[in-house]
């Protein structure tokens, strides 16, 4: 009777051990999944933050005038440069979505500047790193929805809490005021 009572007991130790073991490893590959889709973000970012200066020198030789914007630019791209923590590197690059966005809307009224290829061939590479941002973006926000979703459910929950687990990882949120549709006005 003896012997059964530690066989049971051994066994139950045994199958915690793989269960936990089991759970360590889909943890990990949840965590690097959500690791690697944040560098696909990264690439992405790096490669705007790239075309962002040819960008503003083009604008910069035909809008002399729009001086605020230029500012506005250095000092989005600083952040961005001292931002740490994905959390600070999120925010910095919704600054500087929103500060290109204005550089765009600016560049409409110069008509000369609409017709500068140079301009035309950086709008649209900022255009095609854009949709490749948004992408890059939703498949990070699924990876996080994934490993979030394994560490919050029971019994998972109480193994990721032993093995060190918690929500680290913070979604992408959409840009504040990407709820409103832009007005449209044809001439």
């Amino acid at each position: 009777m003896k012997n059964r009572f530690w066989i049971i007991i051994i066994g139950v130790v045994i199958l915690l051990a793989v269960y936990v073991v089991g759970v360590q490893r889909s943890l990990v590959n949840l965590s690097e999944e959500v690791n690697a889709s944040w560098s696909d973000i990264e690439v992405q970012y790096q490669r705007r933050a790239d075309l962002i200066p040819n960008l503003v020198e083009t604008v910069k030789a035909q809008a002399i005038k729009e001086q605020e914007i230029f500012t506005q630019i250095a000092e989005a791209r600083a952040k961005l440069s001292g931002a740490a923590s994905v959390q600070e590197k999120i925010d910095a690059n919704a600054e500087v979505s929103s500060v290109l966005g204005r550089l765009m809307a600016i560049a409409e009224n110069y008509p000369e500047l609409k017709q500068n290829q140079g301009f035309q061939d950086l709008r649209v590479q900022l255009e095609g790193t854009e949709n490749r941002i948004a992408v890059a973006r939703k498949y990070y926000n699924d990876n996080v929805k994934e490993y979030n979703k394994k560490i919050k459910v029971f019994p998972t929950n109480i193994a990721a809490g032993i093995l060190g687990y918690s929500d680290e990882f913070p979604y992408i949120e959409a840009e504040a005021g990407a709820e409103q549709a832009p007005d449209v006005k044809f001439d």
